[in-house]
């Protein structure tokens, strides 16, 4: 699977688009549960949580520093997410929309609900979400 996101520019007020594979996700989505921590601790924290070896983290953690994606810094290649969470949610969900339902956000949550019925709190919270959006 391929995510777009968006990435600030050193240009002030421009964004650049960037896709990101499951893979790189994988890397972003430690980065952002436990912020800016060292190229070494993602490794350990992949090792444990999905078997990679440090090799394939580093190797993808590399593919996000040249899509611009994460920023290392110094001392000990500390890593930086250059991309939130939210804008990757935003594109993912807007790429889904148009590939799969014709752009139709209403066809979306038609399919998602499958003919459920939704309690009286659900609905609520739905109302809150479209009222803010």
């Amino acid at each position: 699977m391929v995510t777009t996101g968006t990435v600030r520019s050193p240009l002030k007020g421009v964004h650049m688009s960037i896709k990101l594979f499951d893979s790189e996700l994988k890397v972003m989505d430690v980065l952002w549960k436990r912020g800016d921590i060292t190229a070494k601790e993602v490794s350990d924290i992949l090792k444990e949580d999905i078997g990679w070896n440090m090799n394939t983290t580093y190797t993808v953690i590399k593919k996000c520093i040249a899509k611009g994606a994460i920023r290392r810094d110094e001392p000990k290649f500390m890593c930086h997410a250059m991309i939130e969470k939210s804008e990757v949610q935003r594109a993912e969900a807007e790429e889904l929309v148009d590939k799969l339902f014709d752009g139709s956000p209403e066809l979306l949550f038609a399919s998602l609900l499958g003919g459920k019925q939704l309690t009286e709190d659900q609905l609520q919270r739905l109302r809150r979400i479209v009222e803010e959006g």
